[in-house]
């Protein structure tokens, strides 16, 4: 199988603890063959999609750490490998948000030919946090405006704190808790989030929903593959931090799902199978989502050291069921 990673520089990637390597590590176990590139490495030559990729593949059954340092030196050699995209077998895009949209323009024109995870189409619509709406019944009383006056409104009529965060965020990155006993700062944090400075129409829209105390053994990362459970952990922000992201410096437990958690990712199988979000990261606070992610998920790593499993197999065994290994 010829399989290409759209991602972010190797250099950024910690091999140990990124959900991307340990994909590709699997990949490279199994004898595929694995090109990398960044979004920017896709191009048009004679109105065909090509790729500007790296072909990284090297020996088996190297310590992870070992065998990330040589794929290092493969993807810094100057020899570029110009292929016609079509050519491959499964496109990952594994680009942390924002979603790049010239990218996904270019990978639309081929995933008739290439099956690209998750589906162009399917990441247009659910790359921000507006897709949570398509599940009102289990989500957090939401907002979304650029209007100060109607945010501040909202936040003075609500019964309770509230959280206030950019629409096309990730990682915990600018979510905040907005609390009506701190009257005096409400209007700055509005007016800052949406550039109220800017025209009406060049402002920003924020959400503010309503703000779900996390409990002390934390919140629930559960990872789905194809509309149904892969694996599941507790992230539990560290002291003082409303926020429970790894980004945010969270730590991670063991999680054991229960039937209302079951029931909960049942009621997104079906909208997500449709939109061709074949590997999700859905995260959960009680009976509420509060992240539907679908652009680049992880957790692999961390649920695999809990539970001592290989989650990536599975997600590899899923590829090489599409495309008919």
């Amino acid at each position: 199988m010829k399989i290409a990673y759209v991602m972010d520089p190797l250099k950024k990637i910690d091999p140990v603890w990124e959900t991307t390597s340990a994909l590709m590590y699997e990949c490279n176990q199994r004898g595929h063959d694995i090109f990398f590139l960044e979004p920017h490495d896709l191009y048009i030559n004679g109105n065909k999609v090509m790729g500007r990729m790296k072909h990284i593949s090297t020996d088996p059954d190297l310590p992870i750490e070992t065998y990330w340092e040589k794929i290092m030196i493969e993807a810094d050699q100057e020899e570029k490998i110009y292929e016609n995209v079509k050519d491959l077998d499964v496109i990952f895009t594994r680009k942390n948000p924002p979603l790049d949209f010239r990218m996904v323009s270019f990978l639309r024109l081929v995933k008739e030919d290439v099956f690209v995870i998750n589906d162009t189409d399917g990441q247009l619509r659910a790359n921000n946090k507006l897709y949570m709406l398509n599940f009102p019944e289990i989500i957090p009383e939401t907002h979304v405006s650029r209007d100060p006056q109607r945010l501040r409104k909202v936040i003075d009529d609500f019964d309770g704190d509230m959280i206030m965060k950019p629409l096309d965020s990730y990682g915990g990155h600018g979510v905040i808790k907005i609390s009506k006993s701190d009257p005096e700062n409400i209007n700055s944090l509005i007016n800052f989030y949406v550039d109220e400075q800017l025209p009406y129409s060049e402002r920003k829209s924020v959400m503010v929903q309503e703000y779900l105390s996390i409990p002390k053994k934390g919140d629930k990362r559960i990872l789905m593959l194809n509309g149904e459970i892969l694996g599941a952990m507790r992230r539990i922000p560290k002291e003082g931090e409303v926020r429970a992201n790894i980004h945010a410096a969270a730590g991670f437990a063991k999680c054991d799902l229960r039937t209302s958690d079951k029931n909960i990712c049942n009621k997104l199988k079906k909208r997500l199978k449709e939109d061709g979000l074949y590997f999700v990261g859905i995260d959960m606070i009680g009976n509420k989502i509060i992240e539907i992610n679908c652009v680049s998920p992880g957790g692999i790593p961390r649920i695999n050291k809990l539970y001592n499993i290989k989650l990536e197999q599975k997600v590899i065994d899923f590829l090489e069921r599409k495309v008919g290994l």
